[in-house]
């Protein structure tokens, strides 16, 4: 095995195994710990499939959840990264076994996108409600109009490349750190860092296990930012991560290809109308009642929904 490959799986492991004890201790404290509905196991189940054939899962899951109000608002960039941390992991070892990438671009932009996602993780774990809404809104936006591009055969299809070399080697990988500190807001880095690739000339399955041994390494870098602070919703995170599972088997091994045009049509409405909806919020000037705020302070406290 390549030495490169050999860091890569390691790397991962040692992630998922301290997003483990993370996660547990911090179970250990959390107050209002339940199990996850059928409704999120659902949701992680559908976003999940939705991702492993490539349309990405942060942006549906926010619409969802921002649509039947099932996590606050300030609470979704870690429920993401928490809950969604499992379904990376799996399409990783399914991705990167089956499509061959240069390997040292591979742990270069992975390893990149982790250090980011610390970073930004650090960053959103000390913003407050509203400036999470701006953000999350915005990056709905963004999203929403990547897929439109992509539908509309505005953004190129891409090269036949399996690697990178010279400045296009550094600015992929460094690219690729600015996009997992985005994740820690909400935006997800399957379609920006697909559309990098495709612009410096990499074939497009090229991405697949770039971008998900990206998020297999992020997401519980992030993760242990998010446990530490109890920034995130215990019962959809569970069901993101249980369910999650489940959609990547599907998708993987039984369905393996849908027409992915109609499906992102689909995405861009939803995302749209919750992309408008996060903004709003933003913008309201909210005068909460006693109760109200009872309410809101229990559904911050550490580690609890």
């Amino acid at each position: 095995m390549d030495i490169a490959l050999l860091i890569f799986y390691l790397a991962i492991a040692a992630a998922a195994i301290a997003y483990l004890i993370g996660g547990w201790r911090a179970a250990r404290y959390a107050r209002g710990l339940r199990r996850p509905t059928p409704e999120e196991l659902g949701i992680g189940a559908l976003v999940t499939f939705f991702d492993t054939l490539g349309i990405g899962s942060f942006a549906p899951t926010t619409a969802i959840f921002k649509l039947r109000r099932i996590v606050p608002d300030e609470l979704i960039p870690g429920t993401l990264n928490v809950g969604l941390m499992s379904a990376a992991v799996v399409e990783t070892v399914l991705f990167v076994t089956t499509i061959i990438v240069e390997p040292t671009l591979l742990v270069a932009m992975v390893v990149s996108a982790a250090v980011g996602a610390w970073a930004g993780a650090g960053v959103v774990a000390r913003l407050p409600r509203r400036a999470i809404q701006i953000a999350m809104g915005i990056a709905l936006t963004i999203a929403g109009s990547v897929f439109a591009a992509v539908n509309l055969g505005a953004l190129p299809g891409g090269g036949t490349a399996m690697a990178l070399a010279g400045w296009k080697f550094g600015l992929a990988v460094s690219i690729n750190f600015v996009l997992g500190a985005l994740m820690s807001v909400g935006i997800g880095l399957y379609a920006p860092c697909m559309i990098t690739l495709a612009l410096l000339g990499m074939h497009p399955l090229a991405a697949f296990p770039i971008m998900m041994g990206a998020c297999a390494l992020l997401q519980p870098v992030a993760s242990l930012k998010f446990f530490q602070t109890g920034k995130f919703a215990w019962g959809p995170a569970l069901g993101l991560a249980i369910g999650g599972i489940v959609g990547v088997l599907i998708a993987f091994y039984v369905v393996k290809s849908l027409p992915l045009r109609p499906l992102r049509w689909l995405v861009i409405i939803v995302v749209a109308y919750a992309a408008v909806a996060m903004l709003r919020s933003a913008l309201t000037i909210e005068i909460p009642t006693p109760r109200a705020a009872q309410i809101h302070d229990h559904e911050a406290a550490p580690g609890d929904i």
